[in-house]
């Protein structure tokens, strides 16, 4: 079972889906963030690369998501790679992920790459206020991305804001679910956290009875 989590930058995506793997249990849950599928730029100068648009879906290695992906759902074990934000390049080092039998994957533009909307199971859209995901955007970056308040506000205005409306904003009609106020929404993470409950429950009798 592939659960998709997209919603805009700062929605809360992440939060909502720690609160479900904390909720449904580790052992059954695991996160792939399409975060960690940013195509390396380490071909480029630096400059460039701090240049580059990563709100746009040609910004992220689908391919490599998707096939991921499907290996994960096949029970086969995935190596999935680390970025380094401040540089924008791959990282070395990779993390092992094993296959569970819930996926939870998040990101801005999940819903926007049919190849990887078409193997989600359900689909969850975070609705959150600009103002908000902007401050929460603007604290995580200087904080863990070590960026400048100057940098991050450029950036959001000359890509993320129009990228936003251009493919995120209209991605929000194939989602099965809208969760408003980002992780604010006990409700709407019960009911996710139910309805995979009552699909495992499902899985485990359908094991037995065969």
């Amino acid at each position: 079972m592939i659960i998709g989590i997209c919603g805009g930058t700062g929605s809360g995506k992440t939060t909502i889906a720690r609160r479900i793997i904390e909720s449904v249990g580790r052992a059954r849950v695991i996160l792939v963030e399409q975060d960690s599928y940013y195509r390396n730029l380490a071909d480029m100068p630096l400059d460039e690369r701090h240049q580059a648009n990563f709100d746009h879906v040609d910004a992220f290695d689908n391919g490599m998501l998707v096939n991921h992906l499907k290996r994960l759902k096949q029970g086969q074990s995935i190596e999935m790679p680390v970025y380094d934000y401040k540089n924008h390049v791959r990282s070395e080092e990779t993390i092992h992920l094993e296959p569970k039998p819930v996926i939870v994957v998040e990101g801005i533009l999940i819903f926007s790459e049919a190849l990887v909307l078409d193997l989600l199971d359900v689909r969850v859209f975070v609705d959150t206020p600009s103002d908000i995901r902007f401050i929460r955007r603007l604290q995580r970056d200087i904080v863990e991305r070590g960026r400048t308040v100057d940098s991050v506000i450029e950036q959001y205005f000359a890509t993320v804001r129009p990228m936003h409306h251009e493919f995120v904003e209209p991605s929000k009609r194939h989602a099965d679910i809208i969760i408003p106020e980002g992780a604010n929404t006990d409700i709407g993470i019960e009911f996710i956290c139910s309805k995979i409950r009552e699909e495992l429950s499902g899985s485990v009798e359908k094991e037995i009875f065969v």
